[in-house]
């Protein structure tokens, strides 16, 4: 594997598929599971919106990524804050935010497919990121107390939530195209074994996607909300978080099904779209590294459809 900063995926993200199976267990009748917010407050208080409208009580997992784009010391203070209320999780953006070094980047690891230009200005965000943060240090001592993933029970379910994948933090086996990639089908069997969950939920690869699979004495579920801040499909600007829950979503989903009676959902996250994007400028104007790799995201979405993210069998 590449040493590039970016592309290297450092041996303290690996966690092994096996943790999970031990890690403590948490029970919740309604799990939100949003990863990538990428600083944006406005997905934030709209996720805080639709957990206030269920029923009863609902869990919040920030399962990485919260930070990104909050460059300004306001910004970045209040999203920490208010992510860490909730149950929260170390994603590659935090995770080198607590290290003093830059050999690793922005820590994405992101594979040969990914343009070099966007692997070098995710690291300039980064770097601009991570001088803001160490203007924070009590903000630090925090994200360092996070783990790297959580065990649940939702019903019958158990689920994992992790960042990347099953074996680690940047990992990309929960890709779309890992996923329905016939030569990773051991791999995945083996994860759900060692793991012994029902269902993987992750985000990391920044475009969702669900997938059934059918192994020989189980099933499984992997569930990646891409992000919670920006745009995933195409000529949309919402973002998507993960809901697993007893029962069904007073919200319409994007897409999902049920398994063992539990209801696992993608829903869209319709925050204020216009005035995230002016939030946005005021940090990253024209010719900044974030408004060349993510403007055109943020306005129009990614070249993604909601049918290649619905579940289908594998």
């Amino acid at each position: 594997m590449s040493e590039q900063p970016g592309r290297s995926c450092p041996l303290r993200y690996r966690h092994g598929a096996a943790a999970l199976a031990t890690a403590p267990e948490r029970v919740a009748d309604t799990l939100y599971v949003i990863g990538g917010l990428y600083g944006n407050r406005l997905a934030l208080a709209t996720v805080e919106a639709l957990a206030a409208a269920e029923s009863g009580p609902v869990t919040l997992c920030f399962n990485g990524d919260f930070h990104w784009f909050d460059v300004d010391d306001a910004a970045f203070a209040e999203v920490n804050q208010r992510v860490l209320r909730h149950a929260a999780l170390l994603g590659n953006v935090e995770a080198e935010l607590l290290v003093e070094g830059e050999e690793a980047g922005c820590g994405c690891a992101y594979p040969s497919t990914v343009d070099a230009g966007i692997v070098e200005r995710s690291n300039r965000i980064h770097a601009k990121l991570k001088a803001t943060a160490r203007r924070h240090p009590e903000m630090l001592a925090g994200l360092r107390e996070l783990p790297m993933f959580a065990r649940y029970r939702v019903g019958k379910l158990r689920v994992g939530v992790v960042h990347g994948d099953a074996e680690a933090l940047a990992g990309w086996r929960f890709d779309a195209n890992a996923l329905d990639d016939p030569a990773n089908r051991t791999w995945l069997a083996a994860a759900f074994l060692a793991a012994n969950v029902e269902v993987f939920a992750s985000s990391h690869t920044c475009l969702p996607v669900c997938r059934r699979f059918e192994f020989d004495d189980r099933a499984g579920w992997v569930i990646n909300n891409g992000s919670a801040g920006m745009a995933n499909f195409a000529d949309t600007r919402f973002g998507v978080v993960t809901r697993i829950g007893v029962a069904p979503s007073p919200h319409p989903r994007l897409y999902g099904g049920t398994l063992g009676g539990v209801h696992i959902d993608a829903l869209a996250l319709a925050f204020d779209a216009d005035r995230w994007e002016r939030e946005f400028l005021a940090s990253w104007p024209p010719e900044s590294p974030a408004h060349v790799s993510h403007f055109a995201r943020i306005r129009h979405g990614p070249a993604h459809e909601p049918a290649s993210a619905a579940p289908r069998a594998s």
